[in-house]
């Protein structure tokens, strides 16, 4: 009888063992997949070189003043308009590189970029920014043909063409979109990246992102919102 008693204890406290583990499995499984809303920084980080180490600056302070910027360019966007730096005064804007013919990566990168576009279509302190690395091919009559198709918002979002020296020079050296750190690129070399980057309205250089992560690009929505609130 008290071996008999001695079991049934010890099946109610596995019982409860159970249903403690299944409980507490439960909380975290709710706690790893809980989407974070904010940004878990008060300002978001500063970057100005190719390995995209973080600076963490104080907007306003002579040191954010002096950091890296993105100089000015001038280069033609799918309507035949030109677009400076002027085009992004007082502006956050979202870049990437591409082309209209990538059987590849390119499609993903504008259908992320197209999300980027609905989310922020009605805030005019939001700019998208897609730089041809085919300008040759790309003509404007081109790329006004791939913006209708993929919805593009003209005054929302400028796919541009231009210089070729020029676009390379500024997805190299100043976007750093490529993270082939060391190794020398000539203009000779395919320019071809799936980053994002998210710049600030004083032209520093904010997040890099990738284009094709759905995660990567929540995470890109979120810190666009934090930077409006800097």
């Amino acid at each position: 009888m008290k071996l008999l008693l001695e079991r049934k204890k010890y099946k109610i406290l596995l019982s409860l063992l159970f249903v403690f583990t299944i409980s507490c499995k439960n909380e975290i499984k709710k706690e790893n997949t809980k989407v974070v809303e904010t940004s878990r920084v008060e300002y978001l980080p500063y970057y100005n070189e190719e390995s995209f180490t973080a600076n963490w600056l104080t907007p306003g302070t002579k040191e954010e003043k002096e950091f890296h910027k993105i100089p000015d360019f001038s280069l033609t966007n799918q309507l035949g308009e030109n677009i400076t730096q002027k085009t992004f005064k007082n502006k956050i804007y979202i870049t990437d590189f591409f082309f209209t013919t990538c059987p590849g990566i390119c499609p993903q990168m504008t259908g992320n970029m197209f999300k980027i576009q609905e989310e922020f279509k009605n805030d005019n302190e939001i700019l998208l920014l897609s730089h041809s690395v085919m300008p040759k091919t790309d003509s404007i009559p081109l790329l006004k043909k791939y913006a209708k198709y993929n919805g593009v918002i003209d005054d929302k979002w400028h796919l541009v063409t231009g210089d070729k020296n020029e676009i390379y020079s500024l997805g190299r050296d100043h976007y750093f979109v490529e993270n082939d750190l060391g190794e020398e690129k000539s203009i000779d070399d395919f320019l071809h990246t799936e980053n994002f980057l998210l710049i600030d309205k004083e032209k520093h250089i904010r997040g890099i992102y990738n284009g094709l992560n759905r995660a990567s690009i929540a995470q890109l929505i979120i810190d666009i919102k934090a930077l409006k609130n800097e």
